[in-house]
């Protein structure tokens, strides 16, 4: 059967599998021969902190992505190009010099990464190269997904109902390379390097693993296995932080160690079995797809409020805003729950999805900042931040999102506290010198009797803060400062 192409060039990005991977699999079957590369680009890693966990997870799962290609093409030089460049110019420039015909990518809408790819795809045009990107991240992507109206989908609900009557069993194929690895080329002499390590690239090591968060398509499938067993519980599981259970697939998400198209398809033979847990959690990948077709089709989320009208609210500004903020970021509210979840995201990157409301309320409802502060911050720190997601989560909390609640939001973060953490076990975890109150008082300290502060060794102003904002005052405020947008109904 005659090739498309003589050499292509499989570039590797937040796809790191060999496993159902649309992308490769189409790259070595229309090719005779196929390149593998990953690209540390320094554009992106020129912005994080030198200790980044994200870019560690990335490392050791190229080391295990270099090993599959290796084993998969039956050559000892065979494997992974890993190069450390700026990835506009390395592509054509490494396209080129291994003379390939077309380049092949997991199709990316964040709004830098199609900007990346149109220069890469001018410069490789200018050398008679094609780039073919592919759908591999999602089930159904950009304007997949439409109303009848023939529009793009701005409230979940009625996208979900369209989304779950379009699945069939050939959006979740598996796509098979085992039989096609012997078209995985030898790496030339010059890229026969190891996976560089982090110093190579001006990286520390940082606590990934003594957190033991698995990394690769290995630790994957076993996070995967792990929550299969918990999975129909997920329904009444899902929003206690104490509880094991979540699947904790976010990073791997993020990154492809894990194909979406077998989360799903194993969630939906559930569903259709009967389980409840199976379903919500599916509807959870749904709200992915969901955000990925609301940044790809109005960029201008990552920037703005989705509902133009909240960019006229006025945020607090100056420095008394700029301390609370701080205050904010270093769990210092006063308020267990957001404080105890401030430690869990500053301590392991990671944030239970109910914390991440209850701390983005808090933020933008109780001390009336701007949400793009709190996404900001959050992309520093959660080590599965994935910018559709994040953009989707903080514009839901601040109301200016897809929400279509016919009321206000503001979450009380004592009242969500005493519900999902009823007897302290998450706060104790991550505030232990509030260990030895009562279950009643660990939610409010302030509310507690001098006596058992006392003898909890609690001192309010000192070994713990006091609280920076009332929550009843801050409510009346941000309904005031919301006013503003003028179609909001009081709860």
């Amino acid at each position: 059967m005659p090739h498309d192409f003589d050499t292509g060039l499989m570039w590797f990005r937040r796809d790191l599998r060999t496993t159902d991977n649309a992308t490769l699999h189409q790259a070595l079957r229309r090719c005779r021969q196929v390149h593998c590369v990953f690209i540390f680009d320094t554009e992106i890693l020129a912005a994080l902190p030198r200790i980044d966990r994200r870019v560690e997870f990335i490392r050791e799962s190229l080391s295990e992505l270099d090993e599959a290609l290796r084993k998969l093409s039956g050559q000892a030089q065979g494997g992974l190009i890993v190069r450390h460049a700026l990835a506009s110019d390395e592509i054509p420039r490494l396209a080129c010099e291994l003379q390939v015909q077309a380049v092949f990518a997991g199709r990316d809408d964040e709004p830098q990464a199609l900007a990346r790819d149109q220069q890469v795809a001018h410069e490789l045009q200018t050398a008679d190269i094609t780039l073919i990107t592919c759908k591999d991240h999602v089930i159904f992507e950009r304007r997949e997904i439409l109303t009848q109206g023939g529009t793009v989908y701005g409230v979940f609900t009625p996208y979900k109902r369209n989304w779950l009557s379009r699945l069939a069993p050939e959006d979740l194929a598996d796509h098979p390379i085992d039989a096609l690895g012997q078209r995985l080329a030898a790496r030339p002499l010059e890229f026969q390097a190891r996976v560089p390590t982090l110093a190579d690239i001006g990286f520390e090591k940082s606590n990934l693993s003594t957190l033991k968060i698995p990394t690769g398509m290995h630790g994957g499938s076993q996070l995967f296995e792990d929550f299969f067993e918990r999975m129909d519980s997920y329904d009444t599981t899902r929003d206690f932080p104490a509880v094991k259970g979540p699947s904790y697939l976010g990073v791997h998400l993020r990154f492809g160690t894990v194909s979406i198209r077998q989360l799903v398809a194993t969630a939906w033979q559930r569903q259709l079995a009967g389980s409840a847990g199976a379903a919500v959690w599916l509807s959870e990948l749904v709200w992915r797809d969901f955000y990925v077709s609301i940044l790809a089709n109005f960029p201008q989320v990552a920037q703005s409020a989705f509902k133009p009208e909240y960019d006229a609210i006025a945020w607090e500004t100056g420095l008394e805003a700029q301390a609370l903020f701080t205050a904010w970021c270093e769990g210092r509210t006063g308020y267990p729950l957001v404080d105890a979840a401030m430690a869990q995201i500053n301590q392991t990157g990671y944030m239970h999805n109910r914390l991440r409301m209850v701390v983005g309320s808090f933020l933008v409802k109780d001390l009336g900042l701007d949400w793009r502060w709190g996404e900001r911050y959050f992309a520093e720190h959660l080590n599965d931040f994935d910018l559709s997601a994040n953009n989707g989560g903080w514009q839901w909390v601040a109301s200016s999102g897809c929400d279509a609640q016919p009321y206000f939001r503001i979450f009380n973060p004592v009242s969500q506290s005493e519900k999902f953490d009823p007897q302290g076990k998450f706060i104790r975890r991550y505030l232990p010198q509030l260990a030895e109150l009562s279950n009643k008082s660990i939610h409010a300290p302030w509310l507690a009797k001098p006596l058992e502060l006392q003898a909890a060794g609690v001192t309010l102003g000192g070994n713990y803060p006091i609280p920076i904002v009332q929550h009843d005052e801050a409510r009346a405020k941000t309904l005031a400062r919301y006013a503003v947008v003028k179609k909001i109904p009081s709860a």
